[in-house]
């Protein structure tokens, strides 16, 4: 079977709990459909937190050369001759159109060094922490602690203190201009986009690329900060995870809730996406 020739077909994926197992980060139960979406020539398109270095070194692994969206939507990275022309709102650097959704990480940790007195102790981020510091907080092997502190556009926050705390330092950050997300363990402190404008704006590029198609996108993810892009895109896989239940969507159509957990949920609602599409 082949994709009909006036329908374009996108994944959009987040990565940790979604593609990636919770615990072992392995994407093996995954493999046979990324395979199948890879023949069918239908693009999976990375959308996570995580940092354009982190982003690559998975993408070598996959043979991915597809666009990627890094920093919770901060930033989309699409390799120079993707597309027949460079998308209008991209700069060129190391081999890519670059579009640009946040301010640099430079402004979130200016601000974040400007609260640590009123909240000292309180709060430990990435860059503060170093490569060290970040193992200790996330388990995560040293030399991928350093590509998860290759940030651009954003710093996550590991919150120490109480909960009124909490509140409190998240109003001072965005009276400081810094949108907040909760991640799992961590606030995202970024500028004001999310993965659901991201997805939407790659989504037009690739429309203009292919102006006589029909576009049909399936967003895949699993906790709170995918919600904008689960939102967004035509259908949406939530997938099962160990540690926390679906996240809340305002929408009810179009929404595909999968029974097996990580990289096999994933699998699973790809695979049901692809199904009515007869392929």
């Amino acid at each position: 079977m082949s994709i009909p020739e006036d329908k374009l077909l996108m994944v959009f994926t987040d990565l940790d709990g979604s593609l990636l197992d919770h615990h072992s980060y392995s994407y093996r139960d995954a493999l046979p459909q990324l395979h199948r979406l890879e023949h069918l020539g239908i693009p999976v398109i990375p959308a996570t937190s995580k940092t354009r270095a982190e982003i690559e070194y998975l993408r070598a692994e996959l043979g991915n050369r597809h666009p990627f969206i890094v920093e919770n939507g901060a930033a989309i990275y699409i390799p120079v001759g993707y597309f027949n022309e460079q998308p209008g709102g991209t700069i060129e650097r190391e081999a890519y159109w670059v579009r640009e959704m946040s301010a640099p990480r430079t402004r979130w940790l200016d601000l974040l060094a400007e609260l640590s007195d009123d909240f000292p102790e309180e709060f430990d981020y990435f860059f503060r922490a170093g490569t060290q510091g970040i193992v200790r907080m996330t388990g995560l092997p040293e030399a991928q602690a350093v590509q998860a502190n290759q940030r651009g556009y954003s710093e996550p926050v590991l919150w120490l203190g109480d909960d009124a705390g909490k509140t409190e330092f998240i109003a001072r950050l965005r009276a400081g201009g810094a949108t907040i997300l909760q991640g799992g363990r961590f606030l995202a402190v970024s500028g004001d986009c999310d993965k659901g404008r991201a997805l939407a704006w790659l989504r037009q590029v690739f429309q203009r690329e292919q102006p006589g198609c029909s576009s049909h996108d399936l967003a895949v993810g699993d906790s709170a900060n995918d919600c904008a892009m689960l939102e967004a895109a035509e259908v949406a896989v939530l997938v099962r995870s160990p540690v926390h239940d679906f996240p809340i969507l305002s929408r009810s159509d179009g929404v595909l809730y999968s029974t097996a957990y990580g990289p096999a949920g994933w699998a699973e609602g790809v695979a049901h996406w692809l199904h009515h599409y007869h392929l």
